[in-house]
C-alpha cells in the first residue's frame, strides 16, 4: 500500500471561487485523492483558506465585519461548497490557525539562524488617501515591460515580469485610485532565496518527471534577467501572523506581520498538524506525512495548482523548506494547469465574471460539473467554457451513454426476470470479446489516472462507458430472449454487474452517481477490477436491485439560453 499526500493550492478566503479556480487545482487533486483511496492506497488530502493579506481586510471592511470574524464566517462557507462539490479533503485548514502562526514563526527562526534572512531598510508606497502603506498589489499603473495599463506592482499579468512598485509608471492605489501616492522608508525581512539559486536549481533538475508547464515556469523564474531575486516576507499590515523567531520577539519587527505569500505554503504542513489535533491524535501522526525521519521519507508528495502559483510551490516555498535545514517532505510531483476562459472572455473572482461554485450548485449537481471540468480540464494549453459545449457533454456523455446505459438494463431486467440478477446461459464469445476489450481499457485508464493525465482519464473512462453500450446493443437481450431466454439472463447478468464495474471506475469523477449506482445494485463492494472477469461477476444470480432513478437529465435548448443569459453579465 503505498502513501500519498496531496495538496490543493488553498484558495483565498475573499469570496466564493468560480469554476476556473476549482479545475486549476482543487477538483482534479480530488479526483486523484479519489483514485488513489479506490486503489487501497492510503491518501492525506489537504487544503485550507488562505486568510491573510490585504484583500482579506479590504473585503471584511467592504462587508462591514471584523476581518477575524469575516473570515471564520467565509472559512465555513468555502467549507460547506467544497463539500456540495464532493471534495474529499481529509482536513479542510485555515492558515489564520494557531497551528500555522506557530509553524511560521518557528520557520523564519529557522532561516534567520541559517543566515537566510536579512533586514532592509526599504522604500515603499504610502498612500496619503487610504492612511496606510500600499502592499505591492494594490498599486496598480502601466508596466515598463509591455505598457499593460493594469500591472500589480509585484507583477505584470500581461507579460509576467516580476516588478517593483516603483518600476511603475503613473501609479495608483488600487484601493482609493488615489495618485496621491509618496515613498516612505520602512524595514523589513528579505528571505535571501537568491543564495539559495544553485540548490533550487539542482533540485528541480532532479524532477524529470515534472510536467513542461511547471517546469518551464519555475526555470523563467530562477535564470531570466536577473535571475532568483530575495524576496520580502514581512509587511506593514495589521491581519497576519505576528513576525517572531520562534517564540521569541524580533527587535525593530514590532507590529509588522509576516507576507502572505510566506505564510500560506506552510499551511500545508499546519493543516495536517490541525488535522491530528481536531481527531485527538499524536504529533506523530501528521509527522509520518511531513518529517522524513517520522516515516515520511516513503510519502509522495503530489501538489495540483494553477500555474500563477509555480513559482512559489517550485521556487519560495522549497526554498523555505531547504533553508530551515530541518528534514520536512519536498514536493516529489507538480501538477500545474492552465486557465479555464469563460465564454470569450476570462473568469475573474474580482470582476464577478463567470459561473462561482455556489451559483454552479444552484442550477445542477455537482457530478454533471465535475464531468465537464475534468474531461476539458487545461491541461496542454488554456480550455474555455461555453454553455453550448457543456450542454452537449452533459446530453452525449452523461446522459445518453452513461445513463441511458444503466437505465435500458435495469428496465428490460425487471420487465422479464423481476428485480434480481438472473440465472441461467453461460458467457460466450461476444462477451469474452468484451470483457478483453474492457480489461485493456481498464488498464489505459489506470496508466493515465496515474500520470495524472486528466483529459486523457476521461476519454478513457468514456471508452469504457460505450463499450457496455456497444455490447448491449449488440447482444439485443430484448431480442434474445424471444428466442433464448437463459442466454438473454446471461447479457443481462453481465450488464448489471457492468453497473457496478462503472460505479467503482467513475467515482473519482461522479461520486454521488456513483454512490448511486452502487445503492440500486444493493451493493457495497466497491473493490478495483484487477480481474476484470471475478469483477463482472460479483453480483451472483438472485442477487436483488432497484431500478435507480434517472441518474442525469439533458439539458434543454430553453435551460442552455436561459443560464447563458443570466450569467452573461457579472456577479455582484
Amino acid at each position: 500500500m503505498a502513501r500519498i499526500l496531496i495538496t490543493s493550492a488553498i484558495p483565498y478566503i475573499n469570496g466564493i471561487k468560480h469554476l476556473g479556480n476549482l479545475i486549476g487545482s482543487q477538483l482534479p487533486a480530488d479526483l486523484f485523492a479519489r483514485y488513489q483511496r479506490g486503489r487501497g492506497n492510503e491518501v492525506m488530502f489537504l487544503c485550507a483558506t488562505d486568510e491573510h493579506g490585504t484583500p482579506a481586510e479590504l473585503a471584511a471592511a467592504k462587508a462591514g465585519k471584523p476581518v477575524a470574524e469575516y473570515c471564520a464566517e467565509m472559512h465555513e462557507v468555502q467549507a460547506d461548497i467544497a463539500k456540495r462539490f464532493g471534495l474529499s479533503f481529509d482536513h479542510f485548514g485555515r492558515s489564520s490557525s494557531p497551528q500555522n502562526h506557530k509553524l511560521t514563526q518557528h520557520f523564519a527562526g529557522k532561516l534567520a539562524e541559517a543566515g537566510l534572512i536579512r533586514e532592509v531598510t526599504e522604500k515603499q508606497v504610502y498612500s496619503n488617501a487610504d492612511g496606510r502603506f500600499l502592499p505591492d498589489r494594490y498599486i496598480e499603473g502601466t508596466c515598463p515591460n509591455c505598457g499593460y495599463e493594469k500591472a500589480r506592482g509585484d507583477q505584470c499579468e500581461n507579460c509576467t515580469k516580476q516588478l517593483d512598485p516603483t518600476d511603475l509608471i503613473d501609479p495608483r492605489s488600487a484601493i482609493s485610485g488615489s495618485t496621491d501616492l509618496e515613498v516612505r522608508e520602512t524595514k523589513h525581512l528579505y528571505l535571501r532565496q537568491s543564495a539559495m539559486k544553485d540548490q533550487l536549481d539542482a533540485w528541480i533538475d532532479s524532477k524529470t518527471d515534472w510536467p513542461v508547464l511547471t517546469t518551464s515556469i519555475a526555470k523563467k523564474w530562477l535564470h531570466d534577467g536577473d535571475g532568483l531575486q530575495d524576496r520580502g516576507i514581512t509587511r506593514d499590515l495589521d491581519w497576519g501572523i505576528p513576525v517572531k523567531k520562534g517564540d521569541e520577539d524580533w527587535p525593530g519587527m514590532e507590529g509588522k506581520v509576516f507576507y502572505v505569500w510566506f505564510d500560506a505554503p506552510i499551511e500545508y504542513i499546519a493543516c495536517a498538524k490541525e488535522w491530528a489535533d481536531a481527531h485527538g491524535k499524536p504529533d506523530a501522526e501528521w509527522e509520518r506525512w511531513w518529517r522524513t525521519d517520522k516515516g515520511a521519507d516513503d510519502v509522495r508528495y503530489v501538489q495540483f495548482m494553477g500555474k500563477d502559483n509555480v513559482p512559489f510551490h517550485t521556487l519560495s516555498f522549497p526554498a523555505t523548506i531547504l533553508g530551515s535545514g530541518e528534514p520536512w517532505k519536498l514536493v516529489d510531483y507538480i501538477k500545474s494547469f492552465n486557465y479555464l476562459n469563460y465564454d470569450g472572455g476570462q473568469f475573474s473572482t474580482s470582476q464577478g465574471r463567470g459561473v462561482f461554485m455556489d451559483q454552479a450548485l444552484d442550477i445542477l449537481p455537482a457530478d454533471y460539473w465535475r464531468w465537464w471540468l475534468l474531461s476539458h480540464a487545461p491541461e496542454s494549453s488554456d480550455s474555455e467554457f461555453t454553455w453550448e459545449n457543456f450542454q452537449q457533454s452533459v446530453n452525449k456523455d452523461l446522459a445518453d451513454v452513461l445513463g441511458n446505459f444503466v437505465s435500458r438494463i435495469t428496465k428490460f431486467c425487471r420487465s422479464k426476470f423481476g428485480e434480481e440478477v438472473p440465472a441461467g446461459g453461460a458467457y460466450g464469445e461476444r462477451e469474452q470479446a468484451l470483457i478483453e476489450e474492457l480489461t485493456k481499457r481498464i488498464r489505459a485508464y489506470e496508466s493515465h489516472m496515474e500520470a495524472m493525465e486528466v483529459r486523457k482519464s476521461a476519454q478513457e473512462l468514456r471508452a469504457i462507458w460505450v463499450a457496455g453500450n456497444e455490447y448491449l446493443q449488440a447482444a439485443a437481450p430484448w431480442s434474445t430472449f424471444k428466442e433464448d431466454p437463459e442466454q438473454a439472463a446471461a447479457q443481462v447478468r453481465l450488464g448489471l454487474n457492468l453497473i457496478r464495474l462503472y460505479a467503482v471506475l467513475s467515482a473519482p469523477f461522479i461520486p454521488e452517481t456513483s454512490a448511486r449506482m452502487l445503492s440500486a445494485m444493493n451493493t457495497l463492494d466497491t473493490s478495483w477490477p484487477e480481474d476484470v472477469t471475478a469483477a463482472l461477476s460479483a453480483l451472483p444470480a438472485g442477487h436483488a436491485f432497484t431500478v435507480p432513478d434517472v441518474l442525469f437529465a439533458k439539458i434543454t435548448d430553453e435551460q442552455r439560453e436561459d443560464w447563458q443569459t443570466r450569467f452573461a453579465g457579472t456577479r455582484a
